[in-house]
């Protein structure tokens, strides 16, 4: 069944059962899951971070950003939660994904960095370095 509004529920854990029409918020996670709002019951997870998804909240109003485009999921539904409520976003084009995902590569480029290769990263984790 399709939801229309969502409410938050501020919990440490994100359950493993979610309800329909709720949005599980763990602020020590920064992390947000509902299940999908077009009724196909896959969890939706947004990361709280800069690069990813942003939220606000005011008492039982609250609003996720940017939109959700569940593109990985069979469903590929698409829509944006604000102020509680569901809005249903029109379907994308195939184009229109790759152009999106592109520009979300480069927000995180642009917020992180340049991108390093894999074993850099890891080497850094260690607090090696390569000179």
């Amino acid at each position: 069944m399709k939801v229309s509004k969502i409410v938050p529920k501020y919990v440490e854990f994100i359950p493993r059962q979610l309800e329909e029409g709720v949005l599980y918020v763990s602020a020590q996670f920064k992390t947000a899951s509902h299940l999908c709002c077009c009724g196909c019951g896959t969890k939706i997870v947004t990361p709280l971070v800069p690069t990813e998804f942003s939220l606000t909240a005011a008492g039982d109003a609250v609003s996720l950003y940017p939109s959700i485009g569940n593109w990985n999921f069979p469903c590929q539904s698409h829509y944006w939660i604000k102020n509680g409520h569901v809005i249903i976003a029109g379907r994308m084009s195939r184009e229109e994904i790759q152009r999106g995902r592109r520009f979300d590569d480069a927000q995180k480029v642009a917020y992180f960095g340049k991108k390093d290769s894999w074993w850099k990263r890891a080497l850094r984790i260690f607090g090696l370095s390569i000179r």
